[in-house]
C-alpha cells in the first residue's frame, strides 16, 4: 500500500502538529475538528498551509491513513460507518481532565486502542504518535540517520500495516519501535514509564521490554490473569 494522503481527526494542539509534519513529509493532508470546517479553516490556512479542512466523513473518504487526535472519551463521535478497510493510526490517550472519569475507558483488562479496534471492527487500528508530547514530536523530527533521533513507538496487530505505519513514522522525523500487539499498547498509555518518553529507540526498547517489572505493569498482569 502507498500513502499519499493522511487524514487527521481532531484540530488540536496534537493533530495540528502531526498535520504539519506529514505536509512536511510530502503527503495531502485532510484534517477536520468537531463541527463546521469553516470554524477551523483560518486556523489551518495558517498554521498548516497546505491541508485542507473538511468533514469528518470527507476526511475519512479521502485519506490512505486515518489519524485519530481527539480525546479519548470522544471516540464516539467518529462517523464509524465511513472506516470500512481503512488503515488507523490511534493516537488518543485518556485524560481524566478533559474525558471525565470513564470506568470504559481505564480498564486495564485491554487496551484503549483495543476499545477503538472493538467500536470500528471494519478498520485496522495501529497504535502510535501517542505516547510522545506535541511539543517534542514539533521539535524532535529529524531526517533518517540523523544522530540522537529520537524515537516513536507503535503497536498493532498486522504485520503489514505496522510495516506501513513505521514507514509513516520515519517520514515524519523518528525511528520507530514495535511494542508488539494492541493489546500491548497499554505499555504505551498514561500510567507507564514510556508515556511521555523523548528518547532513542534503544531507551525506548529497553522501556517497552520493562514495563511488566513496573508498577503499572504489576497491575496490569494482575487485572489481565497474567500472574
Amino acid at each position: 500500500m502507498q500513502v499519499k494522503s493522511i487524514g487527521i481527526l481532531g484540530a488540536g494542539k496534537v493533530g495540528i502538529v502531526l498535520a504539519q509534519l506529514a505536509l512536511k513529509a510530502g503527503y495531502h493532508v485532510i484534517i477536520a475538528g468537531s463541527g463546521d470546517p469553516a470554524k477551523i479553516a483560518l486556523t489551518i490556512k495558517v498554521l498548516t498551509p497546505g491541508a485542507i479542512a473538511v468533514t469528518k466523513d470527507e476526511t475519512v473518504r479521502q485519506a490512505d491513513v486515518v489519524i485519530l487526535a481527539l480525546p479519548l472519551g470522544k471516540y464516539r463521535t467518529i462517523p464509524k460507518d465511513a472506516f470500512k478497510n481503512k488503515l488507523v493510526i490511534d493516537a488518543m490517550n485518556y485524560w481524566w481532565e478533559v474525558d471525565g472519569i470513564r470506568e470504559d475507558l481505564i480498564d486495564l483488562r485491554i487496551s484503549s486502542s483495543e476499545l477503538i479496534q472493538a467500536y470500528l471492527p471494519d478498520a485496522r487500528v495501529v497504535k502510535a504518535f501517542s505516547h510522545m508530547g506535541y511539543h517534542h514530536l514539533h521539535d524532535e523530527a529529524k531526517p533518517a540517520g540523523s544522530s540522537h533521533r529520537k524515537a516513536i513507538a507503535l503497536a498493532g496487530n498486522n504485520t503489514d500495516d505496522l510495516t506501513i505505519i513505521t514507514e509513516i513514522i520515519n517520514r515524519f522525523g523518528f525511528d520507530a519501535v514495535i511494542a508488539g500487539s494492541l493489546a500491548d499498547g497499554i505499555r504505551l498509555e498514561p500510567g507507564s514509564d514510556v508515556f511521555g518518553a523523548n528518547v532513542e529507540a534503544k531507551e525506548l526498547t529497553r522501556m517497552i521490554a520493562h514495563f511488566y517489572s513496573t508498577q503499572r505493569g504489576k497491575e496490569v498482569r494482575t487485572a489481565r490473569g497474567l500472574n
